[in-house]
């Protein structure tokens, strides 16, 4: 218990403590009255000294931003990273993934995404190995060994054998499963020596085969147990597809009830288990539209990473800085086919005065977008390309001459006649901003020396029926050449046959001279000789003009943003593009540079 003297002393500190704070706060009163208010009014006297004081302080706080900003610019670079969801745009529909069926824009860009083939090409449109590791010729060329990499892992995790190769040919070369490529497999042997090793064995020597195995390969283990006949319809081809491509199937969303407004979605992410490592994006979006209006508004609306397929960029995106077209020349050509068995065409003269009477370069200068003018069956680089003998050159008093002798004569409307029968034909072509343009210019340049020419453009699918059935005077066209072009298939005289598998002789043309030179040089692999081979061809096709060659088209990709790793220099087909996907990246971070 506390005493009465221990209380009384501790009421005396505590009053004594409680004097000590009442005199601190008179004490500290006083002071901010004498030192702070009483001293504002002569503020004003001082306010240079204090606003250059201030004015120190603000650039000795700007300065350190500053070099901290500067530095760090030094130190540092925006650079391209892994990681984020691409989406791509295409117009087009979706019906089968599968490499033995896929033949439309969307079908080809899922199949090249998901499944991976022997060979593909790199950005130099060189070919290269995919699957395989490499590939080997024997002395006749005729026998092809190839080899394929270690530890091949199928999407599902199972092993990818030379099985699964020998199936997917096999499965090509039966006709109940009614692939579009047989045609190009038939009479050629596959098969297996050991679970690396695929053997190719040719009736003949074919120095363009290697560019044939470029197609996906399917899995033997989840397709081999299904009929043939029933491969087309199979729920792998639409649901479940299984390859060994960068990119797995993910999911696929369908929205709209009808066209225009019917859209998909088809989701993919990045294949862990791909032989090049797994790719740098997380995600592949591969959205198609009905229609290309959509297509463009998606795009405005930064819901796209890129489009595919567009012929020319709209002028509204053109002031988009952000907006990056890449314009890259395809191993293609466009020509005006001239189809010989016609009976005004069938005249030699006819068709060289044709050829001479357009003026190439005009029409290649104003096509509003870059393209390569060609002026021979072969492009510059290909086997074959001589640039010493190429089609009769722009000369219109030439031109008129050649009709004359060949006793057409200009008629009072400035139409040439012969025997009371104007020249006149008629030109087919596919319904495009580019196409119309060519074929006005055409059908000008040749009203010019008297030739009258109707111009009918068309759907494209009403085009290929035309195409399909030869029903046309002249067609303007482009063709497919790819790297190593075999020039046969579109100028061999066999090709020219109603019964011909593909029919792409699309001037039916027929010469010996040209067939025996287009033999002697599909058969060789030795540049230069391929190209004395097939100077005998160059020759025949320029004296007979069985076609006018106008120029090489370019392939049109737009994105938002630069796509890095996306570098190639010319493609054979638009999926080509795809061709290092696996590198491609769209996310920028700062990264500290190396010294």
């Amino acid at each position: 218990m506390i005493n009465r003297t221990t209380r009384l002393r501790w009421r005396r500190r505590f009053r004594r403590h409680r004097n000590q704070v009442e005199d601190l706060g008179f004490q500290a009163e006083e002071q901010i009255e004498r030192h702070f208010f009483k001293r504002l009014s002569k503020l004003a006297d001082v306010r240079r000294f204090v606003l250059s004081w201030m004015l120190l302080f603000v650039l000795l706080i700007g300065g350190v931003v500053y070099q901290r900003t500067t530095l760090g610019n030094y130190y540092e670079s925006l650079q391209p990273v892994p990681g984020g969801t691409f989406t791509e745009g295409m117009v087009g529909s979706f019906t089968n993934a599968n490499p033995l069926y896929a033949t439309g824009a969307v079908d080809s860009a899922v199949s090249h995404l998901v499944f991976a083939g022997l060979l593909k090409y790199d950005s130099n449109n060189l070919l290269v190995g995919d699957l395989a590791e490499k590939w080997t010729v024997d002395a006749k060329e005729t026998t092809y060994t190839i080899t394929l990499r270690d530890n091949l892992r199928w999407q599902d995790g199972a092993p990818l054998t030379a099985n699964d190769v020998v199936f997917t040919y096999h499965t090509i070369q039966n006709p109940d499963a009614k692939s579009p490529l047989l045609a190009s497999w038939q009479g050629i042997q596959v098969s297996a020596a050991n679970d690396k090793t695929v053997v190719f064995t040719l009736p003949n020597s074919l120095s363009a085969f290697p560019h044939s195995l470029t197609n996906g390969i399917v899995p033997a283990h989840l397709l081999a147990a299904t009929p043939a006949a029933q491969l087309r319809a199979t729920r792998f081809n639409t649901a479940t597809p299984i390859g060994a491509g960068p990119f797995k199937w993910s999911a696929i969303e369908l929205t709209g009830e009808a066209s225009p407004d019917r859209q998909g979605r088809i989701g993919l992410v990045a294949n862990e288990l791909y032989y090049g490592g797994s790719p740098k994006l997380n995600r592949y979006i591969i959205r198609y539209f009905a229609e290309e209006k959509q297509m463009l508004s998606s795009f405005e609306n930064h819901e796209l990473t890129a489009m595919s397929g567009i012929e020319v960029l709209p002028d509204n995106f053109k002031a988009d800085a952000s907006v990056e077209q890449y314009n890259i020349p395809l191993t293609a050509q466009v020509m005006v086919f001239f189809r010989t068995s016609q009976e005004v065409l069938s005249d030699v003269k006819v068709r060289q005065a044709l050829v001479q009477a357009v003026d190439q370069k005009t029409l290649v200068d104003n096509i509003g977008f870059p393209v390569i003018a060609t002026k021979e069956p072969f492009l510059q680089d290909q086997p074959g390309f001589n640039p010493a003998i190429t089609q009769l050159s722009y000369n219109v008093d030439a031109a008129s001459k050649l009709l004359t002798e060949a006793g057409w004569l200009p008629g009072k409307d400035g139409i040439r006649v012969k025997n009371g029968k104007q020249l006149t034909f008629s030109l087919y072509s596919q319904s495009t901003s580019e196409y119309a343009y060519v074929t006005q210019k055409l059908q000008a340049d040749w009203a010019k020396i008297g030739v009258k020419v109707e111009v009918l453009l068309q759907p494209d699918s009403d085009l290929q029926s035309t195409v399909a059935d030869h029903t046309y005077e002249a067609l303007l066209y482009g063709i497919s050449l790819g790297p190593d072009p075999d020039a046969y298939a579109y100028w061999g005289s066999t090709q020219a046959d109603q019964r011909a598998a593909n029919r792409v002789n699309f001037s039916e043309y027929k010469s010996a001279v040209a067939d025996k030179a287009l033999e002697g040089g599909r058969t060789r692999s030795d540049p230069a000789l391929r190209t004395l081979k097939y100077k005998p061809f160059l020759e025949a096709w320029r004296n007979d003009a069985p076609a006018l060659a106008l120029y090489q088209p370019r392939y049109l990709y737009v994105s938002r943003d630069t796509i890095h790793g996306f570098n190639p220099t010319v493609m054979n087909v638009s999926t080509d593009r795809y061709t290092n996907v696996y590198n491609w990246m769209i996310r920028q971070e700062k990264v500290r540079k190396l010294q």
